[in-house]
């Protein structure tokens, strides 16, 4: 991106999360190091990506958010409720993104495309870290959407890691329901919209370096380096229902992997803070009381909700580019 349009774009972005207060002080600060890393590199599509999962995310996050509040507990002994997400969340959902970001940045500069942005194009079956960075996105927008807009499901979520799907509180790790499955789906769409609309295709009336070095009148599939309505109609569907598995990921990693800690007198939930590991004993009763005031719902206790972000996000990238090295047929040695 032109410095005149990152400089202005990470402020607005960091002003947004410290008004709206959905991250605490060093979660804004591993933010905005994260937004300038987007920001640095000269095609916009990147940026934008994360500006979209970041108010999408903050939005659904709101959405009856005094409902949400009573479907849960804190950890902490307040309501339930998503509050100020930390560093580490920060982290879970951008980091591998970031990662990715800085290498195809590091592509670029070897090629020498990275000065004008407009002189670059990207072919079909060209760079896989552009579909690694795309599909960590779809994931994580897919995984919150679905999270925080399938809890409000009229109807009780089922364990997806049980044989018998059975019924599980909300706010349960691993609990699915058809809303939340669309709500996620719905996330990663957003996603491919955004990437279809900024990502730099090469396409029959490219003028661009990229179109010029790959000139081939043949679509993509037709055997082409070309991107035309079909293929990106195809690119669109791809990410959106690659994003919808993040979210499926998600929850399976999340009934199996971690812990769903249940208040035994209410039946609810108990969130930890911050996506930390909630305790099984109360720091409020007595050890040995007798009375156990919370349960183990499901999970075995080895993740805790940040971990399994992390692998999710980790997984859908490096399973995006891997499939796409195979349907494209690219080495995946390209990426290095």
């Amino acid at each position: 991106m032109h410095p005149y349009i990152a400089v202005p774009a990470v402020a607005l972005l960091v002003l947004r999360a410290y008004r709206s207060e959905s991250l605490t002080p060093v979660g804004i600060v591993t933010a905005t190091i994260t937004a300038v890393i987007h920001a640095l590199h000269p095609w916009s599509v990147f940026f934008a990506l994360l500006v979209v999962f970041f108010i999408g995310g903050t939005g659904v996050t709101k959405v009856k958010h005094d409902v949400k509040a009573r479907l849960t507990h804190s950890s902490t002994g307040a309501s339930g409720g998503e509050g100020p997400r930390s560093y580490i969340q920060v982290l879970a959902n951008s980091g591998m993104g970031s990662l990715l970001v800085f290498l195809h940045y590091r592509q670029l500069l070897a090629r020498g495309q990275a000065g004008d942005a407009s002189q670059a194009c990207w072919p079909y079956g060209g760079d896989l870290l552009v579909v690694g960075i795309v599909s960590n996105y779809a994931a994580v927008a897919a995984d919150t959407f679905s999270s925080e807009l399938g809890i409000l499901s009229k109807s009780k979520p089922r364990l997806i890691t049980s044989w018998n799907l059975r019924e599980v509180p909300p706010g349960t790790n691993g609990g699915v329901s058809l809303a939340g499955t669309l709500a996620g789906y719905l996330g990663a769409f957003t996603i491919a919209v955004t990437s279809t609309l900024l990502l730099p295709f090469c396409w029959s009336g490219s003028n661009s370096t990229g179109a010029k070095l790959f000139r081939d009148t043949r679509s993509g599939l037709q055997g082409g380096r070309e991107w035309g309505v079909q293929e990106i109609l195809l690119w669109m569907a791809a990410v959106t229902m690659w994003g919808g598995l993040g979210s499926l990921l998600d929850s399976f990693l999340g009934g199996w992997l971690q812990a769903s800690v249940v208040d035994a007198r209410t039946g609810k939930v108990i969130e930890g803070s911050g996506g930390t590991m909630v305790p099984v004993q109360s720091p409020h009763s007595k050890k040995d009381d007798g009375n156990a005031s919370r349960k183990i719902e499901s999970g075995l206790g080895i993740l805790d909700n940040n971990g399994v972000n992390i692998g999710m996000a980790i997984t859908m990238s490096i399973g995006g580019i891997v499939a796409a090295s195979y349907i494209w047929d690219v080495p995946l040695r390209s990426i290095f």
